[in-house]
C-alpha cells in the first residue's frame, strides 16, 4: 500500500471528499485507512463499566486506500507516489523509498 501511518492524506472520492486528514490506522489485508476526521459515523453504545453513561459516540469508520491521495510533506500538495531504490551510507544495502510524482522528493 501507499499509505503508511501518520501520512497526511486528501480523501478524492467519496462523502469525504475534499477533506484531509492524519491517517490513524492502515488495515492492510482488506486495503483500507483510517483517517482522523474522516467518514465520522454516529454509534449507539450501552452502557458499561467503563462509560456508565453509554450514549452515541460519533467515530471514524475505515475507507478504502483508493480513495485517499497521499499529501507530499515537501510540497504540500496531494500526489500520486513512486518508488525509488536508494543505497544507506553505512553499507551497500538498498532502501526502498517513496517519491514524489509532482516534485520528485523522496519521503
Amino acid at each position: 500500500m501507499n499509505v503508511h501511518k501518520n501520512d497526511m492524506v486528501l480523501v478524492i472520492s467519496g462523502n469525504s471528499r475534499g477533506k484531509s486528514g492524519k491517517v490513524l490506522r492502515v488495515i492492510p489485508d482488506k486495503q483500507r485507512v483510517l483517517v482522523e476526521g474522516v467518514n465520522v459515523r454516529k454509534r449507539h453504545t450501552k452502557p458499561t463499566s467503563k462509560m456508565p453513561a453509554g450514549g452515541i459516540l460519533e467515530r471514524e469508520q475505515s475507507i478504502h486506500a483508493s480513495n485517499v491521495m497521499v499529501v507530499c510533506p515537501k510540497c504540500s500538495k496531494a500526489s500520486r507516489v513512486g518508488y525509488a531504490t536508494v543505497a544507506t551510507a553505512t553499507g551497500g544495502r538498498k532502501q526502498k523509498m517513496r517519491v514524489c510524482k509532482n516534485c520528485n522528493e523522496m519521503f
